[in-house]
C-alpha cells in the first residue's frame, strides 16, 4: 500500500510538471498584446501546426494584416480548448479564426471521437461568442494519412465527415465556414493535393497562398 501510495504521488507530481496545454508557448507574446492599445480590429488564427507554420512560412500575411497567430504544433481540439481563455478571450480580438482536428484525427491525445471533437469546437464558438468574440470556422485540411500514425486508414473518411457537421452546425448558426479542404484536395479524392504540400499534411507557400485567397475576404467582412 505504501509503494503504490508513493507511485501515485510521483505520478500527480510529474503530470503537475508537464504544460499540456502549453500556456507558456505564447505567453510572453500574450502580455505584449495586452499592453498594446486595443484597436478593436484584432484578429487571431488559432490552431495547430498548419496555422502555426502559417505564421512564420507567411509572416508578410499576418503582419501586413495586423493577423495574431496562435497555432502549436501537434495539438487537438481538447488542448485548444484548454488554452482557448489564454490564447483567444484574454487578447479581446474582434475575430478567431479556428483550424482544428487534424491532430484529433491522427489520435494524438486522444482516441478520436468524432463527437467529442465537434464538442470541443462548439465549446470554443460559444466560449467566444459569451466574450463578444465574433469567430469564422474552417474545414480541415485533407490528408490521406499520417507518417506518425500509420495505423489511422480512414483518415480521408473522417475528415469529410467531420467537415460536414462542422459546415452543418455553421450554417445552423449563422457563423461563416470557410472550405479549404475542396480547394485543396488532389484528383485522388483523399490527399492534400501535390501542388500544396511536401509532407501530406502540411501546406507549402503556396498551399498557404490559396488559403489566403478563401480567408482574407471573409475576415474583411467582419474586420474592415
Amino acid at each position: 500500500m505504501i509503494l503504490a501510495a508513493m507511485l501515485m504521488y510521483a505520478s500527480g507530481v510529474s503530470a503537475q510538471k508537464t504544460d499540456w496545454a502549453k500556456f507558456d508557448r505564447y505567453a510572453e507574446a500574450n502580455r505584449e498584446v495586452q499592453a498594446d492599445p486595443d484597436n478593436k480590429r484584432r484578429v487571431v488564427f488559432f490552431g495547430n501546426s498548419i496555422t502555426q507554420f502559417w505564421a512564420s512560412k507567411r509572416p508578410a500575411f499576418f503582419e501586413s494584416n495586423g493577423f495574431i497567430g496562435r497555432g502549436i504544433a501537434g495539438q487537438t481540439t481538447y488542448q485548444f480548448l484548454s488554452r482557448f481563455r489564454e490564447d483567444v478571450v484574454n487578447l479581446h480580438p474582434r475575430l478567431v479564426v479556428i483550424n482544428a482536428a487534424t491532430n484529433d484525427i491522427a489520435e494524438n491525445s486522444h482516441p478520436y471521437d468524432e463527437q467529442r471533437t465537434l464538442g470541443n469546437i462548439k465549446s470554443m464558438v460559444e466560449i467566444a461568442r459569451a466574450n463578444g468574440i465574433r469567430v469564422i470556422l474552417t474545414s480541415t485540411l485533407p490528408a490521406a494519412g499520417f507518417s506518425w500514425n500509420k495505423e489511422i486508414k480512414d483518415a480521408p473518411e473522417k475528415i469529410a465527415a467531420l467537415n460536414r457537421l462542422i459546415a452543418e452546425y455553421a450554417r445552423q448558426e449563422k457563423i461563416p465556414y470557410v472550405d479549404y479542404h475542396s480547394q485543396m484536395l488532389d484528383e485522388d479524392g483523399r490527399s492534400l493535393s501535390r501542388m500544396y504540400t511536401e509532407d501530406g499534411v502540411h501546406p507549402t507557400v503556396a498551399g498557404y497562398e490559396v488559403m489566403e485567397a478563401l480567408i482574407l475576404p471573409c475576415v474583411r467582412k467582419i474586420v474592415k
